[in-house]
């Protein structure tokens, strides 16, 4: 009886010894095969929103990085760095918000690139009788209400306020300003009717069907538009979006952004 046991018990070894060899084979040690993913934040412009989906699809696709973004007004944005948001790569709508951050050692001045740039254009609701055929012949007497972004937080609106102070009009609209919190607030804002006109990028505008472009801003009259990024000096995770700034200015992604209205 003790030989029958001891039998059993060498055979049932052997055969675990086997699917322990097998099952080794079939799944290699995991520290050996598996490859740690990394998750960075991304802060960017708001107006960037469609391009970065599909850049992130496109990323995620061919990397081992996953991608969160955190979008709104470059203002916004750069203040939540400087009161010590986790973010690792920051995508500016123009140079000033970048700038405060170089200044006060925020970023990694190494790592930033200008990777795109647009132009600021004036809409109006798709059925509007407005036939603007350029800024300058804005008229107070035509316009109830005029959205543009906060001037002290997004960019877009800084350059909306150039524009109608080199237009010598500013003061005409003064009182008639509807101020967002981001770019896309204004493009809202025109395509409900609750403003007669407003100056969004024109990636933003040929993101909407409810609007329509009166006119395409001339670019001396306000700031070059301009959107560098840059990784943050705090990141944890350097090498990785180093890698992902380099690729927004790579061939790849401005085909991506070229498709949605960016120009560099």
């Amino acid at each position: 009886m003790k030989k029958r046991k001891l039998i059993f018990f060498s055979f049932i070894l052997l055969l675990s010894g086997c699917v322990e060899k097998s099952t080794n084979k079939e799944n290699p040690k995991v520290e050996k095969e598996t490859v740690t993913s990394v998750s960075l934040t991304v802060s960017a412009a708001v107006s960037l929103t469609d391009a970065l989906e599909e850049i992130k699809t496109n990323y995620e696709k061919d990397t081992n990085v996953e991608l969160t973004f955190n979008l709104g007004g470059s203002g916004s944005l750069a203040q939540q760095i400087r009161h010590g948001a986790p973010v690792d790569v920051f995508i500016s709508a123009n140079q000033d918000c970048m700038d405060t951050l170089e200044v006060e050692d925020l970023i990694l001045n190494a790592t930033r690139e200008d990777i795109t740039g647009n132009k600021l254009v004036l809409i109006a609701g798709s059925s509007s009788n407005l036939n603007y055929q350029s800024a300058s012949d804005i008229s107070a007497d035509d316009i109830e209400q005029i959205s543009i972004g906060n001037p002290e937080s997004v960019p877009a609106g800084k350059y909306s306020e150039q524009v109608l102070k080199n237009l010598n009009i500013w003061n005409d609209f003064v009182n008639k300003l509807i101020l967002g919190k981001d770019v896309r607030q204004v493009l809202t804002y025109v395509e409900t009717g609750n403003v007669d006109i407003g100056f969004v990028y024109e990636s933003d505008a040929l993101s909407s069907e409810d609007i329509k472009i009166l006119a395409t801003v001339e670019d001396g009259l306000h700031d070059p538009i301009i959107y560098p990024a840059a990784v943050l000096a705090n990141t944890k995770h350097e090498k990785e979006s180093s890698e992902f700034v380099t690729y927004m200015a790579s061939e790849e992604a401005q085909k991506v952004l070229a498709k949605y209205g960016f120009k560099k």
